[in-house]
Order: structure tokens, then C-alpha cells, then sequence
């Protein structure tokens, strides 16, 4: 009977080292969540993709809260990877927004699969990764627009929940 060959040691990591040859852009660890997120899955017989971020969006008061702090990972792995600070502005509004869209119980979840902000997010990366550029004046401008827009839905999602708290609570004040 032959010996048993000895046993090999076998190097596993979940992040990865970064290569040599590797390019800044090239993240499959980023790729993955993007993916998984946003776009894993097809509702058959149509061409519409969805990934975990709306079926996890679905559990109340910690779905969406859940699926943000995935996102904001994915926002400090680009940063390790040289995405510009107004580039990561620009991601960090995308979650922002998603987190908004996601703040209305059921058509949140539904808004969700159409927006798909990791996936916006790992594009930018793309884009954007290793660039030692300064911001450019239409960066600020894009980001300028986004956020007065990101407060214009959160004032109004207020305005909305305090209206309907007064028409369901107080029925005689106006």
C-alpha cells in the first residue's frame, strides 16, 4: 500500500490580496456585491433583473437600513481603490437616494430593482477608480443638483407624513 501524500496547506481569503498586475478598477469583490444586490436574479419571462437589495428592503424597519450599510461598504472599498472624494460624494447620494425610495413600504422595494445604486455605484468605481484628477466643476455642479434633490424628496416625504398623521389623528385641525 503507498503512502499517503502529506497534507497541503491551502491559502483562502474572502477579500483577496490585490495583485500586481491588478488594475484599480478591477474589483471582482465589488463586481459581486453590485451584482448580488442589484441584478442577480430575472423575473421570468421578462428582461427585468433584481438582486437582494429590494427582498431584503421588505423587512420592516431593518431592510433597507441592512442593505444601505452594504452599500456604504462597497463605497469604503472604492475609496481604497482611488475613486475621487466627489466621486464618493456622488455614491454616497446614490444610497442616499435608494434609502429614500426605499423608505415607502412595498412601491419602495419596486422603486428599488429600477434604480439599482450599487450598480450605478460599481460603474462609477469603474470609471473612476486610480484617477488622481482634481474634481472638475461639473462634478460639483452634478453633485450640487443631487443633493438639492435628495433634501426636496426628504422635505417633501416629511411634509407627507406629517399631513397624514394630522388627517388621521387630528381630523378637526387644519
Amino acid at each position: 500500500m503507498p503512502a499517503p501524500k502529506p497534507a497541503r496547506e491551502v491559502e483562502f481569503e474572502v477579500l483577496g490580496k490585490d495583485q500586481p498586475g491588478m488594475d484599480a478598477k478591477d474589483d471582482p469583490f465589488i463586481a459581486l456585491i453590485a451584482q448580488m444586490m442589484d441584478s442577480a436574479f430575472v423575473i421570468p419571462g421578462t428582461n427585468i433583473r433584481f438582486g437582494l437589495d429590494p427582498i431584503i428592503g421588505l423587512i420592516p424597519a431593518l431592510g433597507a437600513t441592512a442593505t444601505s450599510f452594504v452599500s456604504l461598504a462597497m463605497i469604503a472599498l472604492s475609496a481604497r481603490r482611488g475613486v475621487p472624494k466627489v466621486v464618493l460624494a456622488r455614491m454616497a447620494a446614490n444610497v442616499l437616494i435608494n434609502a429614500a425610495i426605499d423608505s415607502v413600504p412595498i412601491l419602495g422595494d419596486v422603486g428599488s430593482v429600477f434604480f439599482r445604486s450599487n450598480a450605478r455605484n460599481y460603474e462609477l468605481l469603474r470609471k473612476h477608480a486610480g484617477a488622481a484628477r482634481a474634481s472638475t466643476k461639473g462634478d460639483w455642479i452634478f453633485l450640487g443638483a443631487l443633493l438639492l434633490g435628495v433634501v426636496l424628496v426628504i422635505g417633501l416625504m416629511i411634509v407627507g407624513s406629517v399631513a397624514l398623521f394630522r388627517a388621521l389623528f387630528l381630523p378637526g385641525a387644519q
